[in-house]
């Protein structure tokens, strides 16, 4: 039941990791789902099917557009990071000053694609998931990989985190998210592009064989860091290896690919080789991932008919 202290929720990009947060979201807030003209369909028929870690079926509305945005809204932004400003710059007149957008994309710089795309319009926070799913057809998704949610500090964000950590999102919020968003970059500049190549499940990037080349994007990824202010004093292979081996998860770049769409690598290792550009550091390996990726992106729109079947993780 929705309470006096729920919230107004407009999940917008609601794939995989949006449909996700807004099942969970629902029981305690007003929550409605923008998604693809046939998923809001399914759900406003017959409810949105969870199925994985978790097996239910919510009752939550849905839409394919936004036509109003109320009093003190959340805008909860998951769609891709190349979708952003198509997806933000039609509902930017209905932005208000107590509108909030938290961005939940992989990547540097959507905080910023946004802020943009709103021509200044409502406050725009930066925040991650490390949560899993897959977009399995119209009506249904399936939670993969159970996680947790940072957002970056600011005087709107206890009331968001409160209200996500009582869903089950477990929210944290940082006084750094800078060094948040690129912890997460290093992941994903390993996890993302090497999955993606080999065509396996997340968990395949344990595999001892690919040490050398997971160190080597990581050496990379961490010196362009440096060039921001941003330090680690983690074993980031170690990490990721402890992280991701016991995953059944199919990180999202792999699922763009068979769906023929541009992944995110721009945004990913493109953007630390475009850094290390501009700040003397060579990224030799980041950049080739970038432009093997590229290549595969290619060959997956001219070759490959579009499934029905995404995921978003990581």
């Amino acid at each position: 039941m929705v309470g006096s202290r729920a919230m107004q929720i407009i999940v917008l990009g609601a794939g995989a990791i949006g449909s996700l947060y807004g099942a969970k979201l629902a029981a305690a807030n007003d929550v409605i789902l923008i998604g693809r003209p046939d998923h809001a369909a399914a759900i406003n028929s017959c409810g949105l099917r969870m199925e994985g870690l978790e097996s239910e079926v919510v009752r939550i509305r849905a839409a394919a557009a936004v036509t109003q945005v109320s009093a003190n809204t959340l805008i909860l932004l998951t769609t891709k990071v190349t979708a952003m400003a198509a997806a933000l710059e039609p509902i930017a007149p209905l932005v208000r000053g107590d509108t909030t957008i938290l961005c939940l994309q992989n990547g540097l710089g959507s905080e910023e694609i946004a802020r943009t795309a709103l021509r200044g319009r409502g406050v725009v926070l930066r925040g991650i998931t490390q949560f899993g799913a897959i977009f399995e057809n119209p009506g249904a998704i399936k939670y993969m990989a159970a996680g947790y949610t940072v957002i970056e500090q600011h005087p709107r964000s206890d009331r968001i985190a409160d209200a996500f950590t009582a869903a089950g999102l477990h929210c944290r919020i940082s006084p750094n998210i800078v060094a948040e968003v690129w912890h997460k970059t290093v992941f994903n500049c390993v996890v993302n592009p090497i999955t993606a190549m080999l065509g396996c499940e997340v968990g395949g990037i344990a595999q001892p064989g690919l040490d050398r080349l997971k160190q080597l994007v990581i050496d990379e990824c961490v010196a362009v860091a440096a060039t921001q202010g941003i330090r680690f004093e983690v074993d980031f292979r170690r990490e990721i290896d402890e992280t991701f081996a016991p995953s059944r998860n199919i990180a999202s770049m792999q699922q763009d690919l068979l769906r023929g769409r541009a992944t995110e690598i721009d945004y990913m290792n493109g953007a630390v080789a475009t850094l290390g550009v501009e700040h003397g550091v060579p990224c030799p390996v980041n950049r080739a991932l970038t432009a093997i990726i590229k290549a595969m992106e290619a060959q997956a729109s001219s070759l490959l008919p579009e499934k029905m079947f995404q995921a978003q993780s990581i």
